[in-house]
């Protein structure tokens, strides 16, 4: 554009065609000051605008949320006498219904002397972004003709007011429906959490695209059934018909790493650069994720090392697997990068800067980092914040300090800042603000007993076995039990499920008679677990797995 505007310059009257074709060019390229810059400079010059012009102007102040330009663009429409002009008219309509001014955006549909399906649509969209649905459908049957995506868009209207009977109704009347309707319903039911009915209209579409299975699978992943979205990838893998796109690929990793598959994501990796997304940034940080919370973090730096573009989230996800790895002088260094980078922080990079100062004890760089916060970056803390904060001070031994922030906090204290003071009061063997943690998680997880367990440990470490025997009691009183521990492996290209003591699994006895043999194993080496560990040794062992 610039080199666009030293041409122009030099034109010594330009006409409107060349006028349109620079407001054009800097609305393409999202310079919506520029445009509003040049069709005042077009006024000064005496250019008159033509049916051209008006869209492209006024779309800039939509996009550029310059209401007020918008307004006075309308006045030069009405002396300019396009104001039946049905794409000038088109144009206004979204204006005015992207300011929630759906009188004036009817106003302009009444005046339009010629009002063809793009007008009926504009308008009826305006109702629905204004949460009107029912003057939305209202026009909808005085439209004069319906095309698909009209029907789409009132279909879309019912879904976004969480009305799906109503969109389920109007879905089944539409005609000649392509794959985006049945895409824009499967959708629906997905977002408004009917996933059983989004399985079972997926089975039933004629046709598929990529962005069913994306719909399919990124519901699996909302809805936290990992399992389900690699078995969804692997059909459509199988199915050949559709390739997965960048968005596919992204929650499928995103799965890998809740599931900890690493075997798997590395696949997705070798898949991803095979089939052009090398250089894509939003697979390249669902990279980073996946290695980073499988264990894998060299594989993680490297992806980061060879990405060419990187996003906030790029810088973000690499310090915060760093952090979690241990790694905190690397996280700090690349933070450092960072700034050098001319990357502006925001609050989930201090989080994992402040976790990378917890992991190496460094108490006096974490207040310092907690502060530039504020002071450097107008970032104001949130309750994560403090939560790092909390822990960094209780992990190094400062319980009184740790619990005199959480008093300072100006909002009120969560359980799993409680939990980090709970368990650094394990450490540190402190009764005392045991006691008081415990106090709180009562209030806040009545229902959960991992938290009598703690301070169980606690008393029981310090030999105070009354206290043990008075928090058992309790903890049978809440009613329920703590969570069996449980871990996931992979096995031959999926994932399975271990519990501890766990029946349920089809291979019971295999796993039993293996944990046995390697309990065998371990005494023959020279392990003699103590009495209650051997009672204990082979739920521990399962647990383990």
């Amino acid at each position: 554009m610039s080199r666009a505007h030293t041409v122009f310059d030099r034109v010594f009257k330009p006409n409107i065609a060349l006028c349109n074709a620079m407001l054009k060019g800097y609305a393409q390229n999202d310079a919506y000051k520029q445009v509003m810059h040049l069709f005042s400079q077009m006024k000064s010059r005496d250019i008159v605008p033509n049916c051209f012009t008006f869209p492209i102007v006024l779309k800039s102040c939509l996009e550029g949320n310059s209401w007020r330009e918008g307004d006075e663009v309308h006045c030069d429409v009405i002396k300019g006498g396009f104001g039946a002009n049905p794409f000038v008219g088109t144009t206004l309509i979204e204006l005015y219904s992207g300011e929630r001014l759906i009188g004036a955006a009817y106003k302009v549909f009444g005046e339009m002397a010629e009002r063809n399906v793009v007008a009926w649509t504009v308008m009826i969209n305006g109702c629905i972004l204004c949460q009107n649905v029912v003057s939305a459908r209202r026009l909808f049957e005085l439209a004069p003709t319906r095309d698909i995506v009209l029907w789409n868009i009132m279909v879309s209207g019912y879904i976004e007011m969480g009305e799906m009977v109503e969109a389920r109704k109007l879905f089944d009347l539409m005609p000649n429906k392509d794959v985006m309707s049945w895409n824009t319903i499967l959708n629906g039911y997905a977002t408004n959490g009917d996933f059983e009915v989004c399985e079972r209209l997926f089975e039933e579409m004629p046709k598929r695209n990529v962005f069913s299975w994306n719909v399919l699978i990124g519901g699996y992943g909302r809805n936290g059934c990992f399992f389900d979205v690699l078995g969804a990838f692997k059909r459509m893998l199988i199915d050949g018909d559709v390739c997965p796109n960048d968005a596919t690929l992204v929650t499928v990793l995103s799965a890998c790493a809740r599931l900890g598959a690493l075997d798997l994501g590395k696949w997705v990796h070798v898949y991803a650069k095979s089939n052009g997304y090398k250089d894509n940034v939003f697979v390249g940080n669902a990279l980073i994720d996946m290695y980073s919370k499988c264990g894998s973090i060299e594989n993680a730096v490297d992806v980061f090392n060879r990405m060419g573009r990187k996003d906030l989230i790029t810088w973000n996800t690499i310090i915060g697997g760093l952090a979690m790895h241990g790694r905190g002088a690397d996280a700090l260094s690349l933070f450092h990068q960072m700034n050098n980078a001319k990357v502006q922080p925001d609050g989930i990079t201090f989080i994992g800067i402040l976790c990378a100062c917890t992991h190496m004890g460094l108490v006096k760089n974490g207040m310092a980092y907690f502060q530039s916060m504020v002071d450097d970056y107008s970032i104001e803390p949130q309750i994560e914040h403090y939560g790092c904060m909390v822990d960094l001070l209780a992990r190094a031994g400062l319980l009184a300090e740790a619990v005199d922030m959480v008093k300072r906090m100006p909002m009120e204290a969560d359980a799993v800042i409680w939990a980090a003071l709970l368990g650094a009061c394990r450490i540190y063997k402190n009764v005392e603000f045991a006691e008081l943690a415990l106090q709180n998680l009562i209030k806040l997880e009545p229902k959960n007993p991992a938290n009598f367990v703690m301070l169980s440990n606690i008393y029981g470490d310090l030999g105070k076995w009354k206290d043990v025997a008075r928090l058992k009691v309790a903890m049978r009183d809440t009613g329920f039990k703590k969570l069996p521990g449980c871990s996931l492996i992979e096995v031959k290209d999926g994932v399975v499920e271990f519990h501890s003591l766990d029946e349920r699994h089809p291979e019971t006895k295999k796993i039993y008679e293996t944990l046995k043999g390697l309990t065998k194993l371990l005494t023959s080496c020279g392990y003699k677990p103590t009495a209650a560990v051997e009672d204990k040794q082979e739920v521990e062992i399962s647990s383990s797995l």
